[in-house]
């Protein structure tokens, strides 16, 4: 777009959503998705509602005017679909009715004003430096998904380098070789019918957690995934379609199966993940459907289980100290906790004595400065 793109006035009858919108894709709408499907997703999805209270008061700025690209004999909003949303629900408050929606009545001057809107015809090609800009590093950021999409689609469909696509957009070439990886391996697996993201358990499909992952060495080497650096199409060894599946189910889990994903979040459970498929026994531990808490615990060496025990116990004896001249401390059945508490620290303090000296003399409690 320049200085020189002309806005022109398009009635909202002729403007359709964008079914191909990356960030639409993420909630898994297709080219045959109904448009009243398309609305009620954004409704939920993306906050329809402020734009719609907005709009109802003040009209519709005609500064942030929609993109719209000709294609197929239709005019698609390619830009601006939250917008055209709330339009479309303002002048037909059936569509609220029929959802439950609670919309504000605009005036009849402002009802007027919106039978057309303000638009810039351009085609998707002419436009993706703008879009992607705005919505991967820029003012109105999209999920990591939709980020991932939008660069795939400019990278296949206008033969665009991830390099020039990092450069136009403002953001680090190691960051789009990331979601390009990222998605190219979901796509992969679709592919070899491995998983289907459709099926995910959960409505939102937390990509980061794909991308983030393909980054440890447990998981890269688990699948023998190619460097992001390599650019491919198809990043997972084929000897690893399997394991694939099995990685994309702990990560999503599954709707038919009823099973959430052994992933919940990031922090610890993808690096616990990556330790456990690292090592044959925890592996086969997962496998096997033990908990993922349980199968990382198999998989650590005893003496960090041991470090990690006691710097849990010593967390958890300090916050009882603290609490010590607030709380019923003149129970019995608390001083004698207390004292077995005591005890079972000092049975540990005298095997770790004898261990390192190999004296069964007096003991010197050694502490910390």
């Amino acid at each position: 777009m320049n200085a020189e793109t002309q806005i022109v006035q398009i009635p909202v009858s002729e403007l359709h959503f964008d079914h191909h919108n990356p960030r639409m894709a993420e909630y898994g709408i297709e080219a045959a998705t109904p448009e009243k499907e398309i609305l009620t997703t954004l409704w939920d999805a993306m906050d329809v509602l402020e734009l719609v209270q907005s709009i109802a008061a003040s009209g519709f700025f005609p500064h942030e005017a929609l993109i719209v690209a000709e294609e197929k004999g239709k005019k698609i909003v390619i830009e601006g679909n939250r917008r055209l949303a709330a339009v479309k629900v303002l002048l037909h408050p059936a569509l609220a009715k029929e959802n439950g929606w609670e919309i504000p009545k605009p005036s009849k001057a402002v009802l007027q004003t919106l039978q057309t809107l303000p638009a810039i015809r351009e085609s998707r090609e002419d436009s993706w430096r703008y879009l992607g800009f705005k919505h991967v590093n820029g003012p109105a950021k999209w999920t990591s998904y939709a980020k991932a999409a939008y660069i795939a689609e400019v990278h296949r469909n206008f033969k665009i380098s991830l390099a020039d696509i990092a450069g136009q957009i403002g953001d680090r070439h190691n960051t789009v070789q990331r979601l390009y990886r990222g998605l190219m391996v979901l796509e992969q697996a679709e592919k070899a019918k491995v998983f289907d993201r459709e099926d995910r358990f959960r409505q939102r499909l937390a990509f980061s957690h794909l991308y983030t992952g393909l980054d440890y060495e447990g998981i890269g080497e688990f699948l023998k995934i190619s460097p992001k650096e390599a650019e491919s199409a198809s990043p997972v060894s084929k000897s690893k379609t399997k394991e694939l599946g099995e990685l994309l189910g702990w990560l999503y889990g599954s709707k038919k199966e009823k099973k959430e994903p052994v992933v919940q979040s990031q922090n610890p459970d993808l690096r616990q993940l990556n330790a456990v498929v690292s090592n044959r026994e925890s592996l086969s531990a997962l496998r096997s459907e033990v908990a993922l808490s349980k199968a990382f615990e198999i998989s650590q060496p005893p003496s960090v289980l041991f470090e990690e025990a006691l710097l849990s116990a010593k967390r958890e004896l300090t916050t009882a100290r603290a609490y010590l001249t607030t709380g019923d401390d003149k129970s019995d059945g608390l001083l004698r906790m207390a004292g077995t508490v005591a005890k079972l620290a000092e049975d540990i303090y005298d095997e770790m004595d004898r261990k390192r000296s190999g004296s069964s003399g007096k003991k010197k409690f050694l502490t910390e400065a």
